[in-house]
């Protein structure tokens, strides 16, 4: 019995070893160094050299840029993610109903989520944005003065926005699915009671929803704090113009591998783990006050 009983936890042990050891290769070791490199000089070509804390005070207290990255981010997350599942949800709410054509939409609404986080897509997005683009010339056909949109750091911030909106299949399929899982009956009850659309969206859809708001919230704006290749495509890799499109994650691109001030990168990259972090922890500690759970009687 002991000798089968070993041999099946060696099977089990040889099964999981591919993922231990590419866990341990690629993701732990390289946090471990990513920590050591932070407080460290390293330019790529030189050994580390122990600098103690001085990239933390540096980032904090000398660098503008940095915190200039770290209020774009803010903005962009701020704004893209809430207007993203808004979006989502109500484009989940239309394929919701019935209609010969639902498999169909469903397609195209969830195609610019497989191709939106191309290279190619963010190059489609930077001509169509582009003084001769097509939102230019419509512009001008409605008889309203073109946009410099990536003359201004803020309308740039904006392409930026609306592109990150335009990418919400995901959500909304998420959003989709816990809509079918919502009983008709519920409806019906109420519509007998007299309740109007909105009531019924405010009083059944919402809290019913509420654990899947929580899960697309954190799901999106750990992926917006993460945004490079839009970012990085748009303003052509420098975060132009002033600095309007440098989000966080550019920044420490550009601090990593075209100043080859790793060191300070890795110090950068442990310090956004950390604000994702904070910004995870007020989600799921807020959420007892707004998120419905039927399972626990609404808590």
């Amino acid at each position: 019995m002991r000798k089968q009983s070993l041999r099946a936890n060696l099977t089990g042990y040889a099964f999981i070893s591919p993922f231990v050891i590419g866990f341990l290769v690629f993701t732990f070791i390289p946090i471990l160094i990513s920590l050591y490199l932070s407080f460290t000089n390293y330019n790529l070509f030189n050994n580390p050299q122990w600098i103690g804390t001085f990239n933390f005070k540096k980032m904090f207290t000398q660098d503008q840029k940095y915190w200039n990255s770290v209020r774009v981010t803010f903005i962009y997350v701020f704004a893209g993610v809430p207007l993203r599942l808004m979006f989502a949800l109500f484009v989940a709410m239309l394929l919701n109903t019935k209609s010969r054509m639902v498999g169909f939409y469903r397609t195209v609404y969830y195609l610019p989520s497989i191709i939106g986080g191309s290279v190619a897509v963010s190059i489609m997005w930077r001509n169509i944005f582009n003084e001769q683009g097509i939102v230019n010339s419509l512009l001008i056909f409605l008889g309203i003065p073109p946009v410099a949109w990536y003359g201004d750091p803020n309308a740039a911030l904006g392409t930026l926005i609306a592109l990150s909106v335009w990418q919400f299949g995901s959500s909304m399929l998420i959003f989709l699915a816990g809509l079918k899982n919502i009983s008709p009956e519920m409806y019906e009850a109420a519509g007998i009671d007299g309740a109007t659309a909105p009531r019924k969206f405010f009083k059944i859809t919402l809290p019913l929803l509420s654990p899947i708001i929580l899960f697309n919230l954190i799901m999106q704006t750990i992926s917006a704090f993460m945004t490079f290749v839009p970012a990085y495509i748009i303003s052509k890799g420098e975060g132009t113009p002033m600095d309007g499109t440098l989000l966080y994650s550019l920044y420490l691109f550009r601090q990593a591998f075209m100043f080859n001030n790793m060191g300070y990168a890795a110090a950068m990259a442990w310090v956004m783990l950390i604000m994702v972090g904070i910004m995870t922890a007020i989600l799921f500690k807020t959420s007892k006050l707004w998120v419905f759970y039927e399972s626990k009687g609404g808590r």
